[in-house]
């Protein structure tokens, strides 16, 4: 087809469709399925409202809107972009974050227990002080929590300059400079000598037989962020064990671990990790209080 053979939001949606099916993508970066997809890319290039594509189907478009809608049609089907990396934007819940290829596109069941503030294992919300996040990436995580907690300083490190600078960029845009700090650390190794009400870390968890399967929207993200040795578990184990001396007495450890949950258990066998309900089930996050940690 050419872009003359186009003349509607209509033509573009269902080529969009047929494109990227043909292409047999993958969608694990925000929307779940070739429709929603190609929606969010003509909308967005369009500079159209991301939650309303109905009104505009048979809106007729010039040249070179056409050509622009094409040309983010083929750069993710032939590239294998996730479209988030095309539009330096990503959404967790009602929260929009700028990302590039320096960070992973955010994804986390986490953000889900963000605002019921842990409960019932945080009993007091507004007592919460500090709190620190490992593995940052973009920064979404931090950003949700000093949101959460308005009384509360968040500490957020993570082993990479690059994904650092993405995230101070999110710290910026949301003018949470005076709330979070940013630490390039590798896991504790750099953070404060202090006591946290709260740990929370969404960190590299992907086992090696895993990593070896990913499909190639994932290969385009920072591999760093994603592999987590043999296992998954080489820097879950990591955190697991420096996380007693960093919590306060009644302080909680939140992990997620993604679809690793046989691998967790077998690594922590002497743990009664308690396993948080999320969108995805009962096998994604899971959560330590300060006196079940070693």
């Amino acid at each position: 087809m050419t872009p003359h053979s186009f003349t509607t939001i209509r033509d573009l949606l269902r080529y969009a469709v047929t494109r990227f099916n043909t292409a047999g993508l993958f969608f694990g970066h925000g929307s779940s399925n070739a429709l929603d997809e190609a929606a969010y890319l003509i909308l967005h290039t369009l500079k159209l409202p991301l939650d309303k594509i109905e009104p505009f189907f048979d809106a007729r478009l010039l040249p070179h809107e056409i050509e622009a809608v094409l040309q983010v049609i083929e750069k993710r089907s032939v590239d294998r972009l996730p479209a988030a990396y095309i539009t330096n934007e990503a959404w967790l819940g009602d929260y929009r974050f700028y990302v590039d290829q320096r960070v992973i596109v955010p994804r986390s069941f986490i953000a889900e227990l963000i605002p019921d503030h842990f409960s019932p294992w945080l009993q007091e919300p507004s007592a919460v002080s500090n709190i620190l996040e490992l593995c940052t990436g973009s920064g979404c995580l931090p950003i949700m929590l000093a949101d959460a907690f308005p009384e509360a300083h968040v500490d957020t490190a993570d082993i990479s300059a690059d994904a650092l600078a993405v995230a101070r960029r999110n710290v910026d845009d949301y003018e949470l400079q005076d709330r979070i700090t940013l630490i390039e650390s590798d896991l504790y190794s750099k953070v404060p000598a202090k006591k946290y009400d709260l740990i929370v870390t969404n960190p590299p968890y992907v086992n090696s037989g895993s990593m070896g399967k990913l499909p190639p929207e994932y290969l385009r993200e920072p591999q760093i962020a994603l592999a987590g040795g043999s296992d998954g578990m080489d820097l879950v184990r990591q955190i697991v064990a420096g996380a007693k001396q960093r919590l306060t007495a009644n302080g909680i450890l939140v992990v997620e671990i993604g679809n690793e949950r046989a691998f967790a258990e077998a690594a922590f066998p002497d743990l009664e990790m308690t396993w948080v309900s999320t969108s995805a089930g009962d096998d994604m996050v899971f959560l330590l209080t300060a006196d079940q940690l070693p």
